[in-house]
């Protein structure tokens, strides 16, 4: 049994909480100040990136009678060594698959508690191959003609380089801006000058051309390519 540390909540941190300020995509808006001589816009920026990372967590299951716990158990650690072969003969290894414990819990009925008990485990598969754990996740549901009770409870993609990209579209969502305030101000006869204060709007990872958005931010785990937008508010000195 392995500990593997899990990527999901790591990188989902550090997609989302990257600023308190909070703004539309494709949206932005332009004030001066009562001396005329600031702007300020929001730009925002949009790239698609392809997962790096896959997490498969496949659900085993049993029931037994009071009078026969110990063949559950037992029926129960059949059944997760045959998905482990299942995983293993795909080339996984130990350090990959995350085994939790069997758990057990008596069955209720109408009338109340029955003598009989349901027995639950998980196993999950954390890879940087995405395409084999995708293959896996195909042939899981093949166990059941072994006479096993065995589904694929989710299957997560991630995208592991996340606050790097942060950091170049968080350039780019600068630039954007300014070729915004650059239009506005033209409008006006002004000329943007250097930049006063910027503020960094929440990361959206979203499906791709997906508009499925979140004003605290959002990320998908449900499709292998995603596009990662960021938004950014900049104030500019007018000349």
């Amino acid at each position: 049994m392995n500990e593997n540390k899990s990527f999901g909540p790591v990188v989902i941190g550090a997609a989302i909480i990257v600023s308190a300020a909070i703004f539309g995509l494709f949206f932005y808006f332009a004030r001066t100040s009562p001396t005329g001589d600031s702007l300020a816009v929001t730009g925002s920026t949009k790239t698609r990136v392809t997962s790096d990372q896959a997490k498969l967590v496949i659900a085993i299951s049993r029931t037994a009678l009071k009078s026969s716990l110990a063949s559950g158990y037992e029926g129960m650690a059949k059944d997760a060594e045959a998905v482990k072969a299942l995983l293993k003969k795909d080339g996984f290894e130990d350090k990959d698959i995350n085994e939790v414990p069997v758990s057990m819990t008596q069955v209720f009925d109408q009338t109340g508690p029955t003598d009989r008990y349901q027995f639950g485990e998980s196993i999950t598969l954390q890879s940087s191959e995405v395409a084999k754990v995708t293959d896996v996740y195909k042939k899981v549901t093949g166990l059941s003609a072994q006479g096993m009770i065995v589904s694929v409870q989710s299957l997560e993609y991630y995208y592991s380089k996340l606050p790097d990209l942060r950091v170049s579209l968080l350039t780019d969502a600068v630039k954007d801006a300014k070729t915004r305030a650059t239009k506005i101000a033209e409008g006006t006869g002004r000329r943007v000058g250097e930049v006063q204060s910027a503020s960094v709007g929440v990361v959206q990872v979203v499906a791709p051309n997906s508009v499925d958005i979140s004003d605290y931010g959002s990320y998908d785990t449900s499709s292998i390519e995603k596009d990662v937008m960021v938004t950014v508010k900049a104030s500019f000195r007018l000349k």
